[in-house]
């Protein structure tokens, strides 16, 4: 049996694809504790730079695996959210930026793997949506916390409660989508950016996400102190002592994560 997700890697940037094109990316259980084992073993990798994330075919992925949901009882419903929230978890977690390259449908489970990411690059084509409603459901994989935190509680209850998915131009006006690409030109687009943040100082990206992410939820004076130790520590780093020779110096510059 083929991996439901394929890693790749282009230079310093991760690819996962999601391989289940033919039942439009749907989201079981082997898809995710695929997507928990890679993130899990690229979190090990300090070559790495950046991650994009993408899918196979029309669709980014289309949900969580329907037919398997309804086989489920109570407890094995609470188990399949638990392991998406670990493999979600896995990927936000990662210490360098994900990019999440939505091609197609993103809907249910599919755009909270989207909203897992960092940042979102949509394909005109996209639709977003959180239609669990339709089925008597709720979302299962933290779309009702990063939706809040992504596009403000009004959008992130209509989304929840009406069940309606928008396109690429209404997720790139609410702030779901950072950017919006011609089809052709998406995967082409992310991987450029990844290869950009490949030049930055390494150990500032991780940092300055951690930073980012640990700050969002805190009282902005426990923000404002966090950000004040970070900016601190990266004083120890040889990567800053090399940055600024570099800038001074006129040339580029060659970090080594230290």
């Amino acid at each position: 049996m083929s991996d439901p997700i394929v890693l790749e890697r282009r230079g310093a940037t991760a690819l996962l694809t999601l391989n289940r094109p033919d039942v439009l990316n749907a989201l079981d259980h082997a898809a995710l504790e695929s997507l928990r084992d890679h993130a899990t073993a690229l979190s090990h990798d300090a070559t790495l730079r950046a991650v994009v994330v993408t899918g196979s075919g029309r669709a980014f992925a289309a949900g969580a695996d329907i037919a398997a949901m309804r086989k489920m009882n109570p407890i094995e419903g609470e188990a399949f959210s638990r392991l998406g929230h670990a493999a979600l978890a896995s990927l936000e977690a990662l210490g360098v930026p994900t990019i999440a390259a939505v091609n197609g449908y993103a809907l249910g489970g599919g755009c909270e793997l989207a909203l897992a990411c960092d940042w979102i690059y949509a394909s005109s084509k996209a639709r977003f949506g959180q239609p669990e409603v339709n089925l008597g459901l709720i979302p299962g994989f933290g779309g009702t916390s990063r939706l809040v935190r992504r596009v403000g509680v009004a959008w992130a209850k209509e989304l929840v409660l009406a069940g309606e998915p928008i396109d690429a131009d209404t997720a790139l006006r609410i702030g779901l989508a950072n950017r919006v690409c011609e089809p052709d030109a998406l995967l082409g687009a992310a991987l450029g950016t990844a290869e950009k943040i490949a030049t930055k100082g390494p150990l500032a990206v991780a940092i300055a996400k951690q930073v980012v992410h640990e700050g969002q939820d805190a009282d902005v004076g426990v923000a404002h102190a966090l950000e004040q130790k970070a900016f601190g520590l990266v004083f120890a780093t040889e990567d800053r002592i090399e940055g600024m020779d570099a800038f001074l110096a006129k040339r580029s510059p060659g970090f080594g994560r230290k």
